[in-house]
């Protein structure tokens, strides 16, 4: 069983002199010295070090008082999130399947030792609470792989305690700055260790590190794109922003294994725009490529979805279940909605992390990495970006255009249910094709973004409407079958009824406005 802690920390370079007295501290009654522990760590990576491309760390570690497997997340410059699992020969699973979106069918090798001495202070108040620990490090490096060498050097790190003032850290840093010491240029100590023990200039290919897996066999391309970088034409726009959804389904794959609330939307949303890319920008890359990929980015995103929509519902129906007076509320409705959607959420979790352990979706991340590496990329992405990339939200406007006009000439009932749903999701595609067109349209792009938010929310909760009444009906139709009562459950209903009635009504309005502010 793995657990995880938020670590807030700051790493000094050792000055000569040692540490300053640290009871000068604002904050700080006393210094309590705890000894002197040996720490023996082996950190693990791919061939061409993945994970230390990402400022992952993986690394197996005896001594001290937290001996065992530790995973270590960025969160911010300082901030990280550990993730610890018992002591073990080989890497628990529940560790591996966080990092199998990047490392993938790549095997896991040790590459460095890190040795410490490390000297343990505790830094505490006049009530004897933890402030701080401060550790000297005095550290031997031993590269693994290739024929990297070896280092040593001794560093200073605080870290804050749990639920701490981070104030109080930059407190600490004056003090040390004061006295000589300075912050190190290191982000850590595996960081440091894989600089230092490098392989010399000059020595043999074969000497170095593995360079990373070659990409699937692709055709060789007419256009090619440049090397990454500030986009300059419609294909380098292009591109970017696929770049930066894809990094955004390997980043976000962790979190939505560990239930992070929000997760499984934000990398949902990825899936959809990497698909709506694909279909809104065929002038700029090929088709026979991209299609593929769509089919499969279209099937993760329902697969994500059977959460994410369960997640929306079970809110939206506890909402307006809260504003009902109790004297409205008969029979266990609160208790039954609870299970329906702890039970639909479990289930579904469960469904979403064997996606990510599937065959099909690292195949994709695969596909992904390949039509970066060589994209499919047609003559109009050599192109300068404004009339391409203009020409194709054009394009994805007008179709909004017309599923909105079609949607109010219908009555209401089943055709205009499908009609908004339909315009919804198409302004999801415009505004996404907007998204990846603003740093080159800049004000215009940036302003049909916001609108088509302002749609896309509107007819959101039409939608929403639409399903939770789909919902009610089968909690009522269950309710009833026990001999409950189901006249709660045909309130929510009309409620329901009434917040789709007032997006139709608000629809005409809410879109005029849009045309009219529309550059396009």
């Amino acid at each position: 069983m793995a657990d995880t802690k938020r670590e807030i920390e700051r790493k000094y370079e050792s000055g000569d002199s040692g540490l300053p007295d640290l009871t000068g501290v604002p904050g700080v009654e006393s210094v309590v010295e705890r000894g002197v522990t040996h720490l023996d760590a082996t950190y693990y990576d791919t061939t061409d070090e993945r994970l230390a491309a990402a400022s992952l760390t993986l690394r197996r570690r005896t001594g001290g008082s937290d001996a065992g497997w530790h995973l270590k997340f960025p969160v911010a410059p300082g901030v990280r999130d550990e993730i610890h699992a018992p002591l073990s020969d080989t890497l628990p699973e529940s560790l591996a399947r966080l990092v199998r979106s990047r490392v993938r069918d790549t095997e896991l090798k040790p590459v460095v030792r890190l040795r410490s001495d490390r000297d343990l202070r505790h830094l505490l108040d006049a009530d004897r609470r933890l402030l701080a620990e401060i550790s000297v490090d005095t550290v031997r490096a031993e590269r693994l792989t290739g024929h990297g060498g070896t280092a040593r050097w001794t560093e200073i790190e605080v870290e804050l305690a749990d639920d701490g003032d981070p104030a109080f850290l930059d407190k600490v840093g004056k003090r040390l700055r004061k006295a000589g010491i300075r912050p190190s240029k290191a982000a850590s100590k595996l960081a440091r260790a894989l600089a230092e023990t490098a392989p010399p200039a000059g020595l043999p290919e074969e000497a170095a590190p593995a360079p990373a897996p070659a990409p699937a066999a692709a055709p060789k391309r007419k256009h090619r794109s440049r090397p990454v970088g500030k986009p300059v034409n419609a294909g380098d726009h292009v591109l970017a922003y696929v770049r930066a959804q894809r990094d955004a389904l390997v980043d976000l794959d962790p979190a939505v294994r560990q239930d992070v609330p929000d997760s499984v939307h934000r990398m949902r949303v990825a899936t959809r725009r990497l698909r709506s890319t694909f279909r809104s920008f065929r002038s700029v890359l090929d088709r026979e490529t991209t299609d593929p990929i769509g089919v499969d980015l279209k099937w993760l995103a329902a697969e994500l979805g059977l959460d994410r929509d369960q997640e929306v519902l079970a809110e939206r129906l506890t909402s307006a279940l809260g504003e009902l007076p109790d004297t409205l509320v008969l029979g266990p409705v609160r208790e039954r909605l609870a299970s329906w959607s702890e039970a639909g959420h479990r289930g579904a979790h469960s469904e979403v992390t064997a996606i990510l352990d599937s065959r099909r979706y690292l195949s994709l991340l695969d596909t992904l990495d390949t039509l970066l590496a060589d994209p499919p990329l047609r003559k109009k992405a050599a192109r300068h970006p404004g009339k391409v990339l203009a020409k194709a939200v054009s394009e994805d406007l007008a179709k909004v255009a017309d599923l909105v006009t079609r949607a109010l000439d219908l009555p209401p009932g089943h055709d205009r249910d499908v009609a908004v749903h339909e315009a919804r999701k198409k302004s999801k595609r415009a505004r996404y094709a907007a998204e990846a067109a603003a740093p080159a349209l800049k004000g215009p792009a940036k302003d049909l973004v916001k609108n088509m938010k302002t749609l896309q929310s509107l007819l959101g909760d039409h939608q929403d409407s639409v399903m939770a009444r789909q919902t009610l009906r089968e909690l009522s139709a269950v309710a009833h079958a026990s001999g409950e009562s189901a006249f709660t459950y045909g309130l929510l209903h009309g409620h329901e009824e009434r917040r789709a009635e007032i997006v139709e009504a608000d629809l005409p309005e809410t879109w005029k406005r849009i045309k009219d502010s529309t550059a396009f």
